[in-house]
């Protein structure tokens, strides 16, 4: 396996270091495989000072052209380098082998191609035409401007994907942007700096990246008033605190959050194979996904049926290296997250639960959570309600589509979910009815760069990706002059 050089920050078009390093572990192994930058409070104040002097005084924000021509550099950079970024997202993040050609590298990559593209076709102008306001003749357009600076800070479960939903639209519509990703993955990061100042013209400060450990250091992005805008992908709790830190300057906040998404299997569906598609999702990736079907929601008189088709998937799937080519689940990210699962668990025996298969840590070198279904509770109960992050599916019974549509809007969020109908009109009309961003009916896929996706609720605010993902990162400003 080959790996990139080790990890630099790029701060104002070069690549630096920092005094102090923190180690960079494998979640499959537990062992260290490079170290990374302590970023300090010196460099994220050098960071946005570069972003704010190149915004202010290059033409970056008004040279269209010049955008595409960077943006296609970047591109081809990513596609000539992809197997050892590949590589590296496999060792750094545990993600398997078989993501890469979805979240974990080719659609995102193809996602800046897709947005490259319609910043070449934009409209940043709109002719409003003539009116007569207050009885002056007027001709009114409607300019869109990027925001100006923006702090991308994302987190460590689909890095690839998440850096670039956030660096590609921002730097598309002329914002520059300082990228802080998360102390357990910043190496990918790193990696998309090193590319953008090697193998692309993009002007030094455009786009910087840094690598603080500290959470106190990392929150100057969100309280500096040079900053116009906060992009963050992370857990609810971390985007309220950074909408309050973001609120006495009134930055632009973009927050994508929590999910607890619902899958629900209609009585006319075929349950067992709806059970065992949902089983499958809730392990990829060692259930590290924010928009994940975690619970299984099935008619009352099938819910035996469903729990024991489930648990068999989990078990046939297991746990496996995540550099395995028949990998689904691999490990989950860290000591602190396995930590977190392994409460969950000892939560849902507290809550009546019972385990269907599963329902242990794996004590073996690196982070791992047996595959587990979870059965016995109600939709009330903590397992069903809060974010887990690990591969813990729990099965819900439900009275019929109106009681179904109830458990599944009886969520603090509203980011995914999925329905299953024997009859397609059925399925979408009860998935009209659910409160999420995105939701897939009978089998269809909503991941895509041209589909927006974000969440209802406390599943955050804006969207990303598609059209709407790029046009978070502009103003609007209407001009009137003379007739």
């Amino acid at each position: 396996m080959t790996l990139p050089p080790p990890a630099q920050q790029l701060i104002d078009g070069k690549l630096v270091g920092a005094a102090a390093t923190y180690p960079i572990l494998s979640p499959a192994t537990g062992q260290e495989i490079g170290v990374a930058p302590d970023g300090t409070a010196a460099d994220v104040d050098a960071a946005i000072a570069a972003a704010r002097r190149a915004f202010d005084d290059t033409d970056w924000s008004t040279d269209v052209e010049r955008r595409v021509r960077c943006l296609r550099q970047l591109h081809a950079a990513l596609l000539e380098h992809a197997e050892p970024f590949k590589a590296l997202t496999t060792a750094e993040v545990g993600m398997p082998g078989f993501m890469m050609g979805a979240a974990g590298f080719d659609v995102p990559v193809d996602g800046l191609r897709w947005v490259t593209d319609l910043l070449e076709a934009y409209e940043f102008e709109t002719d409003l035409g003539v009116a007569h306001p207050m009885g002056i003749a007027s001709r009114r357009t409607v300019r869109r401007e990027p925001v100006g600076v923006v702090a991308a800070i994302s987190p460590w479960n689909v890095p690839t994907q998440i850096n670039l939903a956030k660096v590609g639209p921002a730097l598309a519509a002329g914002c520059t942007v300082v990228l802080k990703p998360a102390p357990d993955t910043p190496w990918v990061a790193c990696e998309l700096g090193r590319l953008v100042a090697e193998h692309t013209d993009i002007p030094p400060g455009v786009f910087n990246v840094v690598t603080p450990a500290s959470n106190e250091v990392a929150a100057l992005l969100t309280t500096d008033p040079r900053v116009d805008m906060v992009s963050f992908t992370g857990s609810t709790a971390t985007g309220r605190a950074i909408m309050a830190a973001a609120a006495p300057t009134l930055k632009k906040v973009f927050l994508e959050l929590g999910g607890k998404s619902a899958a629900i299997v209609l009585d006319d569906a075929d349950v067992a194979a709806a059970a065992g598609a949902t089983a499958f999702t809730a392990c990829i990736h060692a259930g590290q996904g924010c928009a994940i079907t975690t619970r299984l929601v099935v008619p009352r008189d099938r819910y035996d049926e469903a729990v024991q088709v489930a648990a068999a998937t989990m078990e046939s799937i297991g746990a496996k290296d995540p550099a395995d080519p028949g990998a689904i689940c691999g490990p989950v990210i860290s000591q602190a997250q396995r930590d977190r699962v392994e409460s969950y668990l000892r939560l849902a025996v507290a809550e009546g639960g019972r385990f269907a298969t599963g329902g242990r840590v794996i004590d073996q070198p690196g982070f791992w959570v047996e595959p587990t279904v979870v059965a016995g509770l109600d939709n009330s109960s903590r397992l069903a309600q809060e974010e887990i992050f690990g591969p813990v599916l729990v099965v819900i019974p439900h009275d019929g589509d109106d009681d179904a549509v109830r458990i599944a809007n009886d969520s603090a969020y509203g980011l995914s979910g999925s329905v299953e109908s024997g009859s397609l009109q059925r399925a979408k009309a009860v998935a009209a009815r659910i409160r999420t961003g995105t939701i897939a009916v009978n089998g269809g896929v909503w991941f895509s760069p041209d589909a927006p996706f974000g969440g209802y609720k406390q599943s955050g605010i804006g969207r990303e990706m598609g059209v709407a993902g790029f046009e978070e990162y502009l103003e609007t400003k209407t001009v009137a002059e003379p007739a």
